[in-house]
């Protein structure tokens, strides 16, 4: 004897049905959401990385110039670590206010319409 229960939770009852994926991948807002995310990451990826590897190449090869003293016994290559911190907390900001302003209200209309479309295809349909 088993008991079926329908699940209360749209996104699990759409998740066993594709085409409810399947046309809102094919939509242009889910399209323009990824075109909007990418706009953002990659550069931001390519930027951060760009910045990270100078870092490694100047500790390596750029001794005399990392070892020069800036205040004190604080040289280059300290701050150049330490703006490596301050570099990742400003990515994760922007991108936090990006995704807010850009993607968010998107996402959330896309959601809204998946709800919508997993609730059509669940109903008329027996729980085995």
């Amino acid at each position: 004897m088993t008991s079926e229960v329908a699940p209360h939770d749209p996104h699990e009852v759409a998740s066993r049905h594709d085409p409810v994926y399947d046309e809102l991948h094919a939509s242009p807002e889910f399209a323009e959401l990824r075109r909007r995310y990418r706009a953002f990451v990659f550069p931001a990826t390519i930027a951060f990385l760009a910045w990270y590897l100078l870092y490694v190449v100047l500790s390596n090869w750029g001794g005399d110039f990392m070892t020069h003293k800036v205040v004190g016994n604080i040289n280059v290559a300290l701050v150049f670590g330490l703006l490596q911190f301050v570099t990742t907390f400003g990515l994760a900001w922007l991108y936090s206010r990006y995704s807010n302003a850009r993607l968010d209200p998107l996402a959330r209309e896309l959601d809204e319409r998946f709800i919508a479309l997993a609730g059509k295809s669940s109903h008329g349909r027996t729980q085995n």
